[in-house]
């Protein structure tokens, strides 16, 4: 709720108070939401490999509150905010926006710790070895992307109109008392939780020194038998409780790291180079997740703008906040979240034998289809709005178009559904399929990827502006949205995400899922890349 309280109406915010132009606050708004979701690389890595999740989301989540409460008071302090008179706001201070900004990138720091956390540590309290809990988690995402989403339900239809309507005073700091009561009824639950052990050795540094000496090692030969790969023994891993991975016949490459010869060095392990073929393996779909996030982004910029020249009253005197539209994304996605898990898994599982009734990535590709007839759809009804532009003689920026609001619910809607094949399905995707002592920072791939979206999306704003306004010409999206072409816009979004459907086609047709195989050693047995779940008190 704090996260979409702030980013569903920002744009708002920047261009009413602070008076930036509309590229200016797009670009801002893309920028911080990039790196809200760019900053749990940082916060997985400490999770994954020195405190443990638990103690890392503890301490971000008071970062995350603190940002919380300087926003509030930028925008409640006299001399932290812009004075307006009936509603015309003067120019912010130097002072005024530096703190500002201040108070949003500390909540971007705050979010590094949480976001790729507080979800795997739900997935933690499930055992791979229960067949019953396993069989629950098949299901855990589904749910726990529906109650985030009911947050930002509330935000975009209640704390949206708070702020516009109430006070920006109000409208922050209902999310933040809000924050703090879900911290304390999360640490109520403390002792009930089951934690992890961290077992992992220095992740980064294994994953660069694979590539490294596969390449010093690229004129070997890499041996017929299997075997003769370094490989430490199997007790070693049983004693230590880490994973061991069998060898997969994908980026073969790589298998030149694990060469045995007379050297000082020591080759890297067959365990160790599987894990790097996982990460690269990852990578290669997480790029083409670029564009579809690049799409999203435009749920809370331009669509927003796009809203606010509309005609967006009810009745006789309620007007609707363009930035509450987007709650139509969330209630689309409330409505099929429960059908897609209790009808369409079910029904899907019965044709399919699979337990999610379809595979993930077949999952991610249906999402990303929605998503693209989504921005068609927008294309369209902007050329439908400049039509009617054209029609009534409008020019000025401010004057509204005799068109309802409610033209726009079909590209929110279709937003929604697809991100319960999308959104939903990237954070599965990426913690399922990420090496078991990586977990954290495998979901930071699903994050990142919205981190990117946002910068892409700043970035080609940016530059088709610059590009369509050269020489005195008009400006696809320039700050009268009256005399732009979002439409062209929109299109070339089109456009760029049909090509990069057919590299996500071809990056899914070829990889290899991970294996849940497990090797037995005498009386026990190691788990090879299923999910084993480890418990522990909780310490550092």
């Amino acid at each position: 709720m704090a996260f979409y309280g702030i980013a569903s109406n920002l744009v708002n915010y920047l261009t009413t108070r602070l008076h930036e132009d509309t590229i200016s606050s797009v670009r801002n708004v893309n920028n911080w939401s990039g790196a809200v979701w760019i900053t749990p690389i940082a916060g997985a890595y400490i999770a994954d490999s020195y405190i443990g999740r638990f103690w890392t989301f503890t301490a971000s989540s008071l970062i995350y509150v603190l940002g919380m409460i300087l926003l509030t008071m930028a925008v409640t302090v006299k001399s932290l905010r812009p004075t307006c008179t009936n509603g015309i706001c003067n120019k912010a201070s130097s002072l005024q926006i530096a703190f500002f900004y201040m108070s949003l990138y500390t909540i971007a720091i705050g979010a590094g710790g949480t976001k790729p956390n507080i979800s795997t540590f739900g997935a933690d309290q499930f055992d791979n070895y229960s067949i019953g809990e396993k069989k629950q988690k098949v299901s855990f995402f589904n749910w726990w992307m529906f109650s985030s989403f009911l947050g930002a339900l509330f935000a975009t239809l209640g704390l949206v109109y708070i702020q516009e309507n109430l006070g920006w005073g109000l409208g922050y700091g209902i999310p933040t008392v809000g924050l703090l009561v879900s911290l304390v009824v999360f640490y109520i639950g403390t002792p009930f939780y089951r934690h992890k052990v961290i077992k992992s050795d220095n992740i980064a540094k294994d994953l660069v020194r694979v590539p490294i000496v596969a390449f010093r090692n690229r004129k070997l030969q890499c041996p017929n038998d299997l075997l003769e790969l370094h490989e430490l023994d199997s007790h070693y891993y049983k004693s230590t409780g880490k994973h061991q991975v069998h060898h997969t016949p994908i980026f073969r490459f790589l298998d030149k790291a694990a060469i045995k010869k007379c050297s000082r060095e020591s080759p890297c392990t067959v365990t160790k180079v599987e894990v790097a073929k996982r990460v690269l393996g990852l990578t290669l779909i997480w790029l083409v997740t670029l564009i579809p996030s690049t799409l999203w982004a435009q749920v809370n910029t331009l669509f927003v703008k796009q809203g606010t020249t509309l005609d967006r009253k009810i009745g006789s005197g309620f007007q609707i906040p363009a930035a509450s539209l987007g709650s139509f994304v969330t209630l689309s996605m409330l409505v099929s979240v429960p059908m897609y898990d209790q009808y369409f898994v079910p029904f899907m599982r019965k044709k399919t034998g699979n337990p999610r009734g379809i595979t993930i990535l077949q999952r991610l590709g249906i999402g990303f289809v929605i998503q693209i007839v989504a921005v068609a759809v927008a294309s369209a009804v902007e050329v439908k709005r400049m039509r009617v532009i054209k029609e009534f003689h409008i020019a000025s920026p401010k004057e509204v178009v005799p068109m309802s609001i409610f033209w726009l619910l079909p590209q929110y809607s279709l937003l929604g559904i697809g991100d319960v094949f999308n959104a939903i399905g990237l954070l599965e995707f990426f913690y399922d399929q990420s090496p078991e002592e990586m977990q954290s920072l495998g979901t930071t791939f699903f994050t990142s990827g919205i981190g990117l979206g946002n910068f892409l999306n700043s970035f080609l704003v940016t530059m088709i502006d610059k590009i369509t306004s050269k020489g005195g010409g008009k400006s696809w999206i320039g700050d009268n949205l009256n005399d732009s072409r979002l439409d062209y816009y929109y299109g070339f979004l089109v456009m760029i995400s049909i090509v990069n459907m057919g590299l996500f086609l071809l990056a899914a047709s070829k990889y290899v899922y991970k294996s849940d195989d497990t090797k037995e050693f005498g009386e026990g047995c190691v788990q090879m890349e299923a999910k084993a779940l480890d418990t522990s008190p909780l310490t550092l």
